[in-house]
């Protein structure tokens, strides 16, 4: 038995979304506020029974309470009770709720015979919706009906001129007091033949709920909330939490292997030797107080008729393990004696990430060992009627708030494996292990397989009365089948370079490392909007930017692609072997109306998908816009004064426009060396002509392009370098764009956004 996948509704920015779990791991991957964090909650809360309570009325999708207000505002408008609207089907459309699907296998059924639809049924998928609704909605009426009419009754009762608004004004406000006194989680059996269908089903209008929990006996839920040191609403321990291994194996300790308690023949030898180390500690404590003692008995005490005072120790191996050595680090290698402690160091002197490494292993080892049952937990009264659950749920809510980067990928490694680790376990499918963590750590997507993970797509608001929410994107559907040498490529060089492309804000794909170098030089310069997101700069030559056009296309996530027009000329020659004619393509100084085309993939095959060199020139701003959140930006014609005129210039590649559009600047730098002085002699010829040629040459000599940029940085003051126009215009659309999609706000007008404009 395993979750398929769920399907959270309503759901603080998930207002309706699909997540589908993997075998084994699953991993909830996004940039900050796409709803990675919602989705876990839904399933704490939802899945959990004892954290229901934790349901709130900012988990409601905030422009729902724009439709729950109106139902109130109905029932008080309604003068008659029969013009009342009642019904469940009206709430349903703005209340939380998670529908959980199973894959449940034929000899599974016996498990799952309560929440089986019909007698038809023969395995396969089982749904079932909890909603948190009204528990009675005719009573939730009559409840704010009569709070309602009791404020407007006060308020109106004082005197003219003075104004007060009494609680309730809304079914917001009336909620915010008294929604758990109205409000419960229903569960309700769901159709398994539309399980596949991409919006969740309605359920039908005469649906009675289950009673009692449909997932008791089915589930273990163990949860391990992220530790932010802020406080945290939906964690369980707070601040109680001990993460210290002593307190940890003080508590599977007491919990799982405790000699005194319901002790079997294994635990003889134990309890005897705490027997005969309290008699020997005994009889030592009384020889040693005897003359102590007898000196009080000396004072006549005690008396005949008082009672004898006697010393008895207690050895509790609990106590034990209660301090700060009760963990010894022995920081000795090789063949050291064990029993000298004397190069050993407390746990607290271990390094904070290896502690929190160490606690959170511990915690999964006791995960497993509760559901398996190991130890005294398999003898108590309480578990000796039931069976162990089918399937057991370990959410994790960010590791890497509790792990220092070195040791992210050293957890996700052996995560799943220690929560297998069970002779009882192991490949046995009987039981069931998914492991679902929430992450913002490149570190820990790096190691997982892309088909474990499901990326969290925000969805600007549609309209002013509306919030942005989040759509989940499985990118098994990406990577996990497609074996050709795009999804290849992408694999690798994501694998290779980093994941912050999971995380980003935004991304920027540049064509070598002088621009890698400079992009962020001229965002801090001069887009401090764009300096204050997240944005995720890949290093990617434009004759492979177009390969990870799939993935960002699925991600859907905004993208300025910084290129090159890579400017070809095709000629017709003879062979001088053959004797027939060949053609020959070569690298060429961009210049209009001579019939030469672009060479760079990503303008051909990807936005704007033209050859043509002349037409792509020509391009306007809005067709380098592809599907709204791609852009491309590369050089074209521009204006600028050389020396006393006014001339145009085509920029070859990113080095020379940089220098054209600072003529002034690198003019006057002396004592350059490399690339850089060939730069700076090119602006002193006179003409632009003459200075274009030059720099064409010197780029095209396996120039080190790289040592010019960093020469550029160090020479010049903060300030003094100004951007290529067709950079300007990409990064300023892109800072458009990351305005309009991070307004939070309901009643916000939409900005125009367009792609720009090109200054020829």
């Amino acid at each position: 038995m395993k979750i398929a996948f769920i399907d959270i509704q309503n759901f603080r920015k998930l207002k309706r979304c699909r997540v589908e779990f993997s075998e084994t791991k699953t991993v909830f991957v996004g940039a900050n506020n796409s709803g990675k964090t919602s989705a876990m909650d839904a399933l704490m809360v939802f899945l959990r029974k004892s954290r229901r309570k934790d349901l709130s009325t900012t988990d409601f999708t905030l422009s729902n309470w724009l439709g729950i207000n109106k139902i109130a505002t109905d029932w008080i408008k309604s003068q008659k009770h029969d013009d009342l609207n009642l019904s469940s089907e009206i709430w349903s459309t703005y209340v939380p709720s998670t529908d959980i699907w199973l894959h449940v296998e034929d000899k599974e059924i016996h498990y799952v015979s309560h929440i089986i639809p019909t007698l038809d049924w023969s395995g396969g998928k089982l749904g079932v919706r909890l909603v948190f609704e009204p528990k009675n909605i005719e009573d939730l009426y009559k409840a704010y009906k009569l709070s309602f009419d009791e404020a407007k009754k006060t308020s109106e009762s004082r005197a003219r001129g003075r104004s007060l608004k009494l609680w309730p004004q809304s079914m917001r406000e009336f909620l915010d007091k008294e929604l758990h006194k109205h409000f419960t989680v229903n569960a309700y059996i769901l159709d398994p033949s539309k399980s596949a269908e991409e919006i969740s089903q309605n359920l039908p209008s005469n649906s009675e709920p289950i009673d009692g929990d449909p997932f008791d006996g089915l589930f273990k839920i163990d949860i391990i909330n992220a530790q932010r040191g802020f406080s945290d609403p939906n964690s369980e321990e707070g601040s109680k939490n001990d993460r210290r291994l002593s307190a940890q194996l003080k508590g599977y300790f007491e919990k799982h292997l405790n000699p005194s308690e319901l002790p079997d023949v294994s635990d003889l030898d134990a309890l005897e030797a705490i027997d005969t180390a309290r008699t020997a500690f005994d009889a030592r404590l009384k020889e040693s107080f005897s003359a102590s003692i007898g000196e009080l008995e000396g004072l006549n005490y005690p008396g005949f008729s008082d009672p004898k005072i006697e010393i008895s120790s207690k050895v509790d191996p609990l106590e034990g393990l209660n301090h700060d050595a009760a963990i010894q680090f022995n920081v000795q290698r090789g063949n050291s004696n064990a029993e000298d402690i004397s190069l050993c160091l407390p746990e607290k002197y271990n390094g904070l990430g290896y502690q929190n490494l160490i606690s959170m292993i511990f915690n999964l080892i006791r995960f497993r060992d509760e559901w398996m049952r190991v130890g005294k937990v398999g003898k108590r009264h309480n578990f000796s009627d039931d069976f162990i659950e089918p399937l057991h749920i370990v959410l994790i809510e960010e590791p890497e708030a509790h792990l220092h980067a070195q040791v992210q990928q050293v957890f996700i490694k052996k995560a799943y494996d220690v929560l297998r680790n069970n002779r009882d376990l192991g490949e046995n499918i009987q039981f069931s292990t998914q492991l679902v963590i929430s992450t913002h750590s490149s570190h820990i997507a790096h190691e997982i397989d892309f088909i474990s993970l499901r990326y969290f797509k925000r969805k600007p608001a549609m309209d002013g009365t509306d919030v942005p929410s989040a759509e989940v994107v499985n990118l098994s559907s990406v990577f996990g089948k497609n074996e050709d040498a795009t999804a290849k490529f992408a694999t690798r060089y994501l694998k290779t370079t980093h994941c912050d492309l999971f995380f980003a804000d935004a991304a920027i794909l540049v064509e070598g490392p002088a621009e890698r170098m400079l992009v962020p030089y001229f965002i801090g310069k001069d887009f401090p909007e764009l300096d204050r997101c997240y944005i995720s700069l890949l290093e990617i030559s434009g004759s492979h930017a177009h390969r990870l056009r799939p993935l960002i296309e699925t991600l859907g996530l905004l993208t300025l692609v910084i290129t090159d027009i890579d400017s070809l000329k095709k000629e017709q020659v003879t062979d001088e072997i053959t004797g027939k004619l060949k053609t020959t393509i070569s690298k060429i100084l961009p210049e209009k109306g001579k019939s030469y085309e672009t060479g760079n993939d990503t303008l051909k095959s990807w936005v704007p998908e033209i050859i043509d060199l002349d037409k792509v020139l020509e391009t306007g701003a809005d067709d380098k816009i592809k599907g709204e959140f791609v852009r491309v930006a590369y050089q074209y014609e521009i204006n600028l004064k050389f020396g006393d005129n006014d001339v145009t210039a085509i920029p070859y590649t990113f080095e020379d426009a940089v220098v054209l559009s600072n003529i002034d600047l690198f003019k006057v730098k002396s004592g350059s060396i490399g690339l850089l002085k060939k730069m700076v002699d090119a602006v002193n010829l006179p003409s632009v002509q003459d200075a274009c040629h030059t720099m064409f040459t010197a780029l095209s000599k396996n120039s080190k392009k790289a040592e010019m940029a960093l020469e550029i940085l160090y020479t010049s003051e903060p300030g003094e370098l100004n951007p290529p126009q067709y950079i300007a215009e990409g990064l300023k659309w892109l800072e458009k764009m990351l305005v309009h999609r991070n307004s939070d706000y309901l009643f916000q007008e939409e900005p125009e956004i367009a792609g720009g404009e090109n200054e020829q």
